[in-house]
């Protein structure tokens, strides 16, 4: 459950710490991949290229609502705050819509059946998985901030986006990719919470309280 919330509050706190936007539209971003990663498993696909697929097509949604929508809203936190809580409630709906209200389980992926037993603990090997997972993500994550030029530009962009602009650096759309990576974390963290918690309507509203708690807590 920790690896979830923590890929769900990476992508919370890269859009909230980077940008300082407050995107209440996150939760439903996790609740919009589960649902996604339903489908293409109904298309008979892979279960990882499922949670690829569906981490893409968020990244590809959190982009076009950064471009369109929060863009035009820099530095309005309160209107920031009402429209994406408007697009969650819209997200929502979508989601009802097209898969109806009937909870949804997800298969384990058949590599990561069965448990792994250490002297007399047994652990479902798939929860380990997921752990896995995240760690991966945080290291991947801290070397893309804090060690790469893109890194060094994203925090330039946050520092003094005029400077920044003025070093030939497109802000915006650097803004857009945090955004889209914001989002596509959000997005593979329902898929992989699927063989835990199934989907269901109202996912988003109990997944989100939770990772703004970790944001809080966590700094």
């Amino acid at each position: 459950m920790g690896g979830l919330l923590f890929l769900l509050s990476a992508g919370f706190s890269l859009i909230f710490g980077l940008m300082k936007i407050p995107n209440l539209t996150h939760g439903s971003f996790f609740m919009l991949g589960a649902y996604l990663g339903v489908t293409f498993l109904r298309l008979n696909l892979n279960f990882w290229v499922a949670a690829i697929l569906a981490a893409l097509v968020l990244a590809l949604v959190g982009g076009m609502i950064e471009r369109f929508l929060l863009r035009r809203l820099a530095g309005q936190e309160l209107a920031q705050v009402l429209v994406t809580l408007g697009l969650s409630f819209i997200l929502a709906d979508i989601c009802l819509l097209v898969w109806t209200g009937d909870p949804i389980p997800l298969s384990t992926p058949e590599s990561l059946r069965g448990v792994v037993r250490m002297g007399d603990i047994v652990f479902p090997r798939y929860r380990l998985a997921v752990v896995a997972i995240a760690v991966i993500v945080a290291v991947v994550l801290w070397l893309v901030l804090d060690r790469t030029r893109l890194g060094v530009m994203i925090r330039a962009s946050v520092d003094d986006p005029q400077i920044a602009r003025a070093t030939g650096i497109h802000v915006s759309r650097l803004f857009t990719i945090v955004f889209g990576l914001g989002a596509a974390l959000a997005g593979l963290g329902g898929v992989l919470a699927g063989p835990i918690l199934s989907v269901f309507p109202g996912l988003d509203a109990e997944m989100l309280p939770l990772a703004l708690i970790i944001v809080i807590l966590g700094g």
